[in-house]
């Protein structure tokens, strides 16, 4: 085991995102800080999910998805969208682009992708995604997985 890991992990730079899902009428979304680029040609992100949520059902089935970038000061959404929730989309501002899947109105940007494909990936799954639009909604700077302290009890999971 390595000592304090969970504090050393801190120290990777990436941004906090909430991922919006949809599968038909189904549609839901939740926090992910584990999103990188990974492609230029085609321009692909990969996005880490646990396959025991539900969104993960949605992801797998509708094969569509957003990437939206939180704002530093948007932590309390972060934390709404990082819990599990009947109704999580009640209460904010949703728009649609090329895919459908649903667009945090807020955040400061956001990417409409395609699955490509999916990795097992330990406890998680890797769902590659081809981003077929994207644009800049709002100006600010993006939180990031650092300033976010144990918010997603991840301290507890490493073992």
């Amino acid at each position: 085991m390595i000592e304090n890991i969970d504090e050393l992990f801190k120290h990777l730079t990436h941004g906090v995102y909430v991922i919006g899902v949809r599968d038909g009428e189904r549609q839901n979304a939740f926090t992910a800080a584990w999103v990188m680029q990974v492609s230029f040609n085609p321009p692909l992100l990969a996005i880490s999910i646990n396959p025991e949520h539900y969104s993960y059902q949605l992801l797998k089935c509708g094969k569509i998805c957003t990437v939206n970038v939180l704002a530093q000061q948007q932590m309390v959404v972060a934390e709404h969208f990082g819990r599990s929730g009947k109704d999580k989309m009640a209460g904010f501002q949703w728009q649609q682009d090329h895919t459908g899947a649903p667009i945090l109105s807020a955040s400061l940007a956001y990417f409409d992708c395609q699955v490509s494909h999916f990795a097992d990936a330990g406890d998680h799954v890797i769902a590659v995604c081809e981003v077929l639009s994207a644009a800049l909604l709002n100006q600010d700077k993006p939180l990031l997985y650092n300033q976010t302290g144990n918010l997603d009890g991840s301290s507890e999971l490493y073992g």
